[in-house]
């Protein structure tokens, strides 16, 4: 049955929104054709793996809480799952994982990486799915074995190139309506230019 390693990683600069690639080794045993395998890849975030300035565990405190509880707290995160196809190969073969990602800061994964500064994410990436390959009786049907994982150090600059592909310096926020309603008529009434402009402003009247 397959094994699977996670090699590289790069912002997808076709998706139409934020997203990245992970270039995926398979290996089946030497002299084994695969006709094609049915993918499924849970990627997860392992905060406990890395280590963090001061800088980094302040942003951090909204997920994590104060940093002497972080021994309990730092659970993994989840990124996401996705489905790949995998063309036939015989003994190795590299294909491209295409991940999505959220820029909604309220997402626990997207939060936390918005709250680091540099070095890598550590990712744990699971695996299921069917595999369709060659036998003595002619095609026949396996399964991924639910132990199949990978790890992979994400650099965090790849996840920032990705943002600032579709979003370059702005973030988002979601907020609700009312409150939307409510910050266009201060914008209305006071003919601010610029969202940017309106939190300023209210920042600065909140000052003591």
């Amino acid at each position: 049955m397959p094994r699977f390693a996670c090699l590289d990683a790069r912002p997808d600069l076709r998706s139409a929104g934020p997203g990245m690639l992970l270039d995926l080794r398979i290996t089946v045993d030497p002299g084994q054709r695969v006709h094609s395998l049915a993918l499924r890849t849970q990627i997860r975030i392992e905060p406990r793996r890395r280590r963090y300035t001061p800088a980094e565990a302040e942003q951090l405190v909204d997920l994590f809480g104060e940093l002497p509880r972080w021994g309990e707290t730092l659970h993994p995160l989840q990124l996401c799952t996705v489905s790949t196809m995998v063309t036939g190969f015989a003994g190795q073969t590299t294909t491209e994982v295409s991940v999505p990602l959220s820029y909604d800061i309220d997402v626990a994964a997207t939060r936390y990486l918005h709250g680091l500064d540099d070095g890598d994410v550590p990712l744990l990436l699971l695996f299921s799915g069917t595999v369709f390959y060659a036998g003595p009786e002619g095609v026949q049907v396996g399964l991924v074995s639910w132990s199949e994982e990978a790890t992979f150090r994400l650099p965090v600059a790849i996840w920032r190139a990705a943002m600032d592909a579709h979003f370059p310096g702005t973030a988002w926020l979601r907020l609700r309506r009312e409150t939307l309603d409510a910050l266009l008529a201060y914008r209305s009434a006071h003919a601010i230019p610029s969202w940017d402009d309106v939190l300023h402003r209210l920042l600065k009247d909140a000052r003591p």
